[in-house]
This record gives structure tokens, sequence and C-alpha cells, in this order.
């Protein structure tokens, strides 16, 4: 029986958010300084998302730019805005935690993961910097996060496609394996059979660059995007 894929889009405002979903996206990655990797947003700007939108919103924790090593108290500032997310009706998380030596900070990341229940949490690409992405799933997998956002170490999906392949079949049905980056209308379809995978991940900043107010163009390009992953569905 055919299996639906899942769209999610990242935003930084209520104007892209808006067209993405009027696009066909079916869940939004709220950040802010898209051209810094994604920093936590403003209050104002999540709670305004929340009221206007009807599809799922998630934001990104991440209280700086950078690595993903916090000090303590950059730890207690995440700890601080999953507990206004939460209260304030999200749906999910995206975050990550390293160690040092770039392996899963796996205690804190589950304090995090604890602290945001019920909503949904996503490991992000810090995922990408560890080195050694199966060892990596597993420490993700005890942390009790829902899905794992990744390019499979690669710049774009498209190069790490055979890396994802491999994280998606050792996933299993245990944790959702979310390709993302360098991903749009005229590769999406590809990325979906070479890896196997339910849910992707698109900034279209291949196609539009963070910032840009060319909304018509953005919310074509995901309708084309979720047209192309619709068809790709019925087909397999």
């Amino acid at each position: 029986m055919p299996s639906e894929r899942l769209l999610e889009i990242t935003v930084e405002s209520l104007d892209t958010a808006l067209a993405a979903e009027r696009g066909g996206a079916d869940r939004l990655e709220l950040c802010a300084e898209l051209t810094h990797g994604g920093i936590t947003p403003p209050i104002a700007t999540i709670r305004k998302l929340h009221e206007e939108l009807e599809i799922p919103v998630f934001t990104i924790i991440r209280p700086r730019a950078g690595n993903f090593v916090y000090t303590d108290a950059e730890f207690a500032v995440m700890l601080r805005s999953i507990a206004t997310v939460r209260d304030l009706g999200l749906d999910g998380v995206a975050l990550g935690v390293l160690q040092q030596d770039g392996t899963v900070d796996v205690e804190r990341t589950r304090e995090l993961v604890e602290a945001a229940r019920p909503l949904e949490v996503t490991f992000h690409r810090a995922f990408d910097h560890t080195p050694d992405f199966l060892r990596a799933l597993d420490d993700v997998l005890e942390t009790g996060a829902s899905r794992i956002l990744t390019s499979g170490g690669a710049a774009g999906a498209p190069e790490g496609a055979s890396i994802l392949r491999t994280l998606v079949a050792a996933a299993r049905d245990r944790i959702i394996v979310m390709p993302g980056a360098g991903l749009h209308s005229a590769n999406i379809a590809k990325i979906a059979a070479e890896t196997g995978a339910r849910e992707f991940h698109s900034g279209l900043g291949t196609v539009l660059p963070y910032g840009s107010t060319n909304l018509t163009k953005f919310e074509s390009e995901i309708h084309v995007m979720k047209r192309c992953l619709n068809a790709h569905s019925l087909a397999s």
C-alpha cells in the first residue's frame, strides 16, 4: 500500500510560513538567522506562527551559531526556550548537543527531550558533525528523540544519498531519518527513491536565497516538490 511522504520546510518569518503552507508543506521548522545555520527565533515570532498556521510548527532550539558543544549557561537557555515553546503549545522542536569529541551528548540531549515532552523532538544536523553515523544513530535513539535530520554528512542530501539509505535501513521503524539540505523539485523524487525515506526537509536555499521576498516562487517550488513526492508515493 502506498505511503505518503511528508515535506518539512524551513522558514524565518510569518510571510514565508504562510507561503509554505499555501504551497502544500506538511510541517514547518521555524528558525532565525538561517544564513548562519539557524538559531532560536524570538518568542513573538513563534507565538505569531502558532496562532496563524494550521499545519504543525517546530522551532529550532539553538542559542547561538557555531558548534554544538554548549556551556552550562547556554544549556540553561535551551531548557528555558523549550519550556516556553512547550507552554505555547507548539508541535515540536529541533535540537542537538554534541560532546567535545563530536559524539552525541546523550545525557544532555535526553534531558532536553524529556523537558520538551509531549512535543516531538528532531535531532538536527549536528548529527552530520559526528564521527560515526551508525553509532550516532544509536545514541540519538537512546535520547528518545523522534527523528534525525541529516544530509548523510555531505554538503547536501543528493551527495549523501548512499549514507542516507544506510541510515534509513538501520533505523527501521525505531526512529525517522529525514534527509535534508540541497533538496528541490528537480531532485526530491530521486532522493526519495534512492534513500527509502518517508520525510524530507528543505529550506530551498539552493533555489531561493534566504531572505528572498519572491514568495510566489517560494510557494510554487514547494507545490511542485509536494506533487513530486505524491507521485512517487503512488508509484512505490
